[in-house]
């Protein structure tokens, strides 16, 4: 092997800071650390979050539409401190729980913490895993594609165990343990993930990224007056192969947002005793990186109907799930909540047959390395989601239905099997294999190689966007409908509601939204990268 092939090609380093071997680090063997402390981590988050719109309702006594928005707003050891410890674990009779304002505000700030941990977590450990393989090799490069799924589908595993296993403790057992169980699977997440740091490549942080776009911008409307030379290779770049920007390739120009080029257009006021001044006179690839965030935001924003889709699978769907029989069998009864655990079964399905089957005969039509384009991919996932809240709605008309022609308004639960829910859950996961595994591939590909952190936690953004969002439409929905005395579409007691107004709501959005994705998808123009990183 020449000694050039020994070593990455991508700027990354191990964890003396030395070149990265490519036979002695990165690889599937450095990601099975990083994919079991996400089973860990996402087993630790699921298990707090997917039964947590019962538990504001039945320690915290929070109506329907107050716990559903409480769960889309959202410490992991201070959380099963509230559930256990006298003092702060809510006073319970046979009737109901009676929560201290005390108790309640340090459940939230232990669940503000909980998101605060996410937040960190979340951006990085997707990227940080695509970087264990050189994008600059053409093996490495089609390994990258696959560890999305399998990243995923690590992922699903530990929401797997929290949305059955979990969430029966948690009902049946007691929320000490129930919290407690992720709590310790958060600590064993963090010690599996060290034991994998010799194997790991990093990336050379290349500074900061907001600085360079404002320079960008800066120095743009500097030289609003400037004119961009047709030729493009007239505009400023470092003259050797390597970017000037550490850890990144170099960017080709691209014909979108020419206001920018001016940024690159020299003149004599540019350079300071020599050097030129980056807040006057900015490389082609930073400003090219500009535009890479530019282009990124209206797929990111049509990211965001998609997640409020998704969220209702931990507020409405359960809400919706409480109303109906969970008896399997005589002396079993399933929680509500245990229901996404078949979201989770469908992307623990969908995921490697999508990898290995779909993708391979696919590609037989397109002649497309990754068999979809990802666009195409997200597309799909937009299609799927707006079909599963057509089928949530019409088991809605059909639940209500039923509770009219036998006068069932105030049973607890109504003699319709809560397993009519399944087919809705089984959608959302299909659509998160093709959209939020999409989301996840596009936006580490298409960031420029310094800002991969940025951009992934610019998708994921989405999520937390999404729950904004079904909390604005349930608080309008809710205004609106209980005018005049009126129930409204959501009320506690959803015998006497109209839900599926509600999912008829989110259907029209998602759309409306992939529609709108359609001309979005048109209108992008992928990023072409030249050079190596230094």
């Amino acid at each position: 092997m020449v000694e050039e092939d020994v070593y990455t090609k991508d700027g990354t380093v191990d964890i003396n800071k030395n070149p990265a071997n490519k036979k002695k680090t990165g690889n599937w063997k450095a990601c099975r650390f990083i994919l079991g402390n996400e089973c860990c981590e996402r087993l630790a988050y699921y298990g707090m979050s997917t039964n947590l719109v019962n538990y504001l309702q039945k320690q915290l006594s929070q109506g329907n539409v107050t716990a559903s928005n409480n769960v889309t707003k959202l410490g992991m050891t201070l959380l099963t401190l509230t559930s256990s410890v006298t003092g702060l674990k809510p006073r319970c009779d046979k009737d109901a729980c009676h929560a201290t304002m005390t108790q309640t505000a340090v459940t939230f700030t232990a669940l503000y913490l909980i998101a605060l941990g996410t937040g960190g977590i979340k951006p990085c450990v997707s990227s940080f895993g695509a970087d264990q393989f050189d994008e600059t090799d053409d093996v490495e490069r089609k390994k990258k594609s696959s560890f999305f799924n399998w990243f995923y589908l690590s992922i699903n595993i530990g929401a797997l165990i929290a949305s059955s296993v979990l969430v029966w403790i948690q009902m049946n057992v007691g929320w000490g343990w129930g919290f407690g169980i992720p709590a310790a699977a958060m600590a064993i997440a963090v010690v599996f993930f060290f034991t994998g740091s010799r194997l790991y490549r990093i990336q050379k942080p290349g500074g900061s990224p907001i600085t360079r776009m404002f320079q960008v911008i800066v120095a743009s409307f500097r030289k609003a007056n400037v004119k961009v030379p047709a030729d493009k290779s007239l505009l400023y770049e470092t003259t050797d192969e390597e970017c000037s920007i550490q850890g990144s390739r170099k960017l080709e120009p691209t014909d979108k947002f020419k206001f920018f080029d001016k940024a690159a257009v020299e003149t004599q006021t540019d350079r300071v005793k020599g050097f030129a001044n980056p807040w006057r006179l900015c490389t082609v690839t930073q400003v090219e990186e500009l535009k890479a965030i530019i282009r990124l935001l209206p797929v990111w924003a049509s990211g965001i109907v998609f997640a409020t889709v998704y969220s209702q699978m931990s507020t409405m769907f359960v809400l919706q799930g409480n109303t109906m029989d969970q008896h399997m069998g005589p002396h079993f009864t399933i929680p509500s909540a245990s229901l996404s655990l078949f979201d989770t079964l469908s992307v623990i399905f969908w995921a490697p047959v999508y990898d290995q089957v779909i993708v391979p005969v696919v590609r037989k039509f397109t002649g497309h390395e990754r068999g979809f384009t990802q666009l195409q991919r997200m597309g799909i996932g937009l299609v799927i989601s707006t079909v599963a809240m057509i089928v949530a709605g019409v088991l809605e008309i059909v639940r209500l239905n039923f509770v009219r022609r036998h006068n069932y308004y105030d049973l607890e639960y109504i003699p319709m099997s809560i397993f009519w829910q399944v087919p809705q859950y089984f959608l959302v996961g299909c659509a998160e294999v093709f959209t939020f595994i999409g989301q996840l591939e596009f936006f580490y590909d298409q960031a420029p190689d310094a800002m991969r952190s940025l951009c992934s936690a610019l998708s994921l953004t989405t999520v937390a966007l999404g729950n904004y969002l079904s909390t604005l439409l349930v608080t309008v929905v809710t205004k609106v409908t209980t005018r005049h005395g009126k129930l409204g579409w959501i009320p506690d007691n959803l015998n006497r509601g109209h839900l599926d107004h509600f999912y008829w709501l989110l259907a029209i959005l998602s759309l409306i939204n992939f529609l709108v994705y359609l001309w979005i998808s048109k209108w992008y123009t992928y990023k072409k990268a030249t050079g190596r990183a230094r």
